[in-house]
């Protein structure tokens, strides 16, 4: 007998298992799924931004060439109840009607009006041609700030108000008295531009009816099966259990299919109208229109201070484009913000207002990050204004006002309670492998000798909330679910294992880092382990992946449930032993006698022995199969400095970024590859904003950056190479000690960018560039500094 592996799994930068299927092909993503009698949605949707629909005829279309069956929105009302929105934020919201299928007003261009079924998808797109809508024009609303005036359209007449909400948070001193006896105060407006979401797989839904038992299998390309599976009972009566929902291989999703969709429901509707399996999966363009966007807001952010650099106060006040409609989370994404906006800095007074606004543009919702990028952004660029109205370095002033890493936990000036981090030692780490000494006296030689390209440095230290998980938080927030995850470890009769999750995994690695933790803990071989998820009826329980909460919340479930496994198969080792529990050492995978070394099984051996049966302890279940669910008291706090270098031609308005570096901590690491791969792709999203993407609308109403062509997302050419870094202050708020890291690239790498032109642009005069920062913005930026300084 020899013993099990014996070098750990944690902290091992193993390939990832889910790769060899991935790459090969040998995948299973929602559209590549055939099954007999399938049949294709296609749906016609609103060319207009608002609209009265005063007809519909879909009768045409019925009669061309594969057609099975066409509907508009009235033929399907009955049955069909209102998309959910699980976060009304106040008890006054404005929730209006979200209708899958338009009936009688459209209200933003892409809202579905009709649908086709065809025998294949080119001839139910193409019948789409042949439906007949007449509508009668209404005005759009798309300035936030016209949206409130008493003179404004209403884009829900019958609510009477663009106002969808206002939600306050105010701790500490009274802002105004802070003001008072401010030394300093800055004032600045940042706007963030709407962002459409790219993942690489577009979204995708297949409705499998079993007419005999009204039963309902629906595969989409989500990253919630479980809230799916509960929502789509809500919106179309099937009862709960008569639904199982199926998240194959997903490609991407950044939070946009952090959704319950109206396709979803409308497939499920025409299943269970022809009786007949229906796919529909959408085109790039379609995307654009339908796929939730993410951001849209204004920010007016003050910061009060001495003159030493002492924070004193913040206050914010947000604008924030709900859309036409409140999608699942659409209110709470801005209020997951509202508590990062301090940071990781100490201030006496916190004074936050949210306004959620309607307009006739597609609905916002999560979009990697949530609401945090957003907050790290306004408080890092204001910090950055601070220090220039001071005369200090930025770095200076961050280390003036950061929470030092003796004080933790501290619970900050927004309420939460930050567990651990050491913000120093990130940020001197960054420093050094930056050389920001040298590249700042690089920048001030090129500003004495007035060089055409400037060099801008820019700095973000950031904190954030990650793991959303606590139950109790989440009912104070008024957010309708909980927060908790479940786990289940199985022992097969071969010593083989099965981890069930409920987190669905979308390009993260969970395969690979759930198989490292099961390992360690079980002292199996890595390769031994198998992950199962993504299925509601493989995995019944579970609340899925979004806010970073996966491993901090997954990861740990599925580390306690291990542990239940091998006490419970302490107990039949003992028994077989003939040893007390309270003698039996387990290590490596081995259960052995104190002092008996040759006395031993293997928990693989124990897991055989279970499933005989013949010789267990009386009045023990013959299984050693375990389940956890957990619901953590608090987030995780990942936090880190990053700092950009970035060459700006004056002239053109072109954009470098010369250098990158990033040191992230986010606690402890279970696989570094897999840590590598998720601040890269967070970074190029975070540069993203800042440099290319934006979604534009003209004074219609209508997408005028609907294809990839006009919506510029970024290639690998188009970034810079990265120096990524870590510090490591474990969590110790779960017992792996892990913080989260899925969402930290993006959240901190904005605004480092715009730090960064802004500092090499601010010579000229320069104090802002809204982003994002194209060559036209910055050369227009420069010419009106010009002007300025004229």
């Amino acid at each position: 007998m020899t013993d099990q592996a014996v070098e750990g799994e944690v902290g091992r930068a193993r390939p990832r298992k889910e790769d060899a299927r991935l790459i090969t092909g040998q995948t299973n993503w929602t559209d590549n799924i055939s099954v007999n009698g399938l049949l294709h949605m296609a749906i016609l949707r609103s060319p207009m931004a608002h609209a009265r629909i005063t007809r519909v005829d879909v009768s045409p279309a019925r009669e061309r060439p594969g057609v099975i069956a066409a509907f508009s929105g009235a033929d399907l009302a009955e049955g069909l109840g209102s998309l959910p929105c699980a976060w009304p934020v106040t008890e006054d919201i404005v929730l209006p009607d979200h209708p899958p299928i338009a009936v009688d007003e459209v209200r933003h261009a892409g809202d579905p009006v009709a649908l086709v079924v065809a025998r294949d998808r080119y001839a139910a797109a193409d019948a789409l041609e042949a439906i007949e809508v007449d509508y009668e024009p209404l005005p759009p609303v798309l300035d936030l700030e016209a949206a409130l005036t008493d003179d404004s359209p209403l884009v829900h007449s019958d609510k009477g108000t663009n106002r969808c909400y206002v939600w306050p948070l105010k701790t500490g001193e009274d802002f105004d008295s802070v003001r008072q006896r401010a030394e300093v105060t800055v004032k600045r407006r940042y706007h963030h531009q709407r962002l459409i979401p790219n993942a690489m797989e577009p979204r995708a839904v297949v409705v499998t009816p079993l007419a005999a038992s009204g039963e309902y299998t629906l595969y989409s390309s989500t990253q919630i099966p479980h809230i799916v599976r509960v929502m789509m009972a809500v919106v179309t009566g099937i009862p709960e259990h008569k639904i199982r929902v199926v998240a194959p291989d997903v490609g991407g999703g950044f939070g946009s299919k952090l959704q319950v969709y109206g396709e979803e429901a409308l497939a499920l509707a025409v299943a269970r109208k022809t009786g007949r399996p229906v796919k529909w999966t959408e085109s790039r363009s379609e995307g654009y229109l339908a796929t939730h966007h993410g951001r849209g807001m204004i920010q007016d952010i003050e910061i009060a201070a001495n003159r030493d650099g002492k924070l004193l106060g913040l206050k914010v006040e947000l604008l924030v484009d709900m859309g036409a409609y409140l999608m699942l989370v659409t209110p709470g994404i801005p209020i997951l913000g509202a508590f990062m906006y301090p940071a990781i800095y100490k201030m006496d007074s916190y004074d936050f207002t949210c306004t959620g606004v309607f307009t006739t543009r597609t609905p916002t919702d999560a979009y990697r990050g949530a609401g945090r990028p957003e907050a790290t952004f306004a408080i890092e660029r204001i910090m950055d204004e601070l220090a220039v109205e001071l005369g200090l370095d930025p770095v200076e002033l961050r280390r003036r006002n950061w929470i030092r890493h003796e004080e933790f936990p501290y619970t900050s000036i927004a309420g939460l309670t930050y567990d651990s981090g050491n913000y120093e030692a990130a940020t001197e780490k960054a420093l050094a492998l930056f050389d920001y000494d040298k590249l700042r006296a690089e920048q001030a030689d090129r500003n004495h000798r007035g060089d055409t390209v400037r060099l801008g440095i820019g700095v973000s230290t950031y904190t954030e909330m990650c793991g959303l998980a606590p139950s109790r938080v989440l009912r104070d927030l008024r957010y309708a679910a909980g927060g908790w995850e479940a786990a289940t470890i199985r022992m097969l009769p071969t010593g083989k294992v099965e981890v069930v999750t409920g987190t669905s995994p979308h390009g993260q690695g969970h395969v690979t880092c759930w198989s490292q933790i099961a390992a360690d803990v079980l002292g199996v071989p890595f390769e031994d382990v198998e992950v199962v998820h993504g299925d509601t009826r493989a995995a019944p329980q579970g609340m899925d992946t979004y806010g970073s909460r996966s491993l901090v919340v997954g990861g740990t479930a599925v580390h306690h449930a291990a542990l239940k496994v091998v006490e419970k198969a302490r107990k039949i080792a003992a028994h077989l032993l003939e040893a007390s529990e309270n003698d039996l050492e387990f290590t490596n995978g081995v259960f052995s006698v104190k002092g008996s070394p040759d006395a031993r099984k293997t928990i693989q051996e124990v897991a055989f022995e279970t499933f005989t049966s013949h010789d267990l302890p009386d009045g023990l279940e013959p299984s050693i199969n375990a389940e956890h669910l957990i619901d953590p008291d608090n987030f995780s706090y990942p936090h880190g400095t990053h700092l950009c270098a970035v060459e700006v031609d004056t002239e053109t308005g072109q954009t470098r970024i010369r250098s990158y570096v990033c040191v992230d901590d986010v606690g402890k690491v279970i696989n570094p590859t897999i840590v590598e791969g998720q601040v890269h792709g967070g970074l190029a999203q975070g540069i993203a904003q800042a440099l290319y993407e934006e979604a534009v609308y003209d004074d219609e109403g209508n997408l005028v950056t609907g294809t990839m062509a006009d919506y510029l997302v970024p290639s690998a050419a188009d970034l810079p190479d990265f120096v990524t870094e870590r510090t490591e202050t474990p969590a110790t708020s779960n017992p792996l000690g892990v913080k989260g890291v899925g969402e930290a690239g993006t959240i901190a790498s904005t605004p480092a960018v715009v730090n960064a032109i802004v500092d090499a642009l601010r010579p000229l005069g320069v104090q802002d560039v809204r982003m994002p920062c194209t060559p036209e913005r910055i050369w227009r930026a420069v010419q009106s500094g010009k002007e300025v300084r004229s």
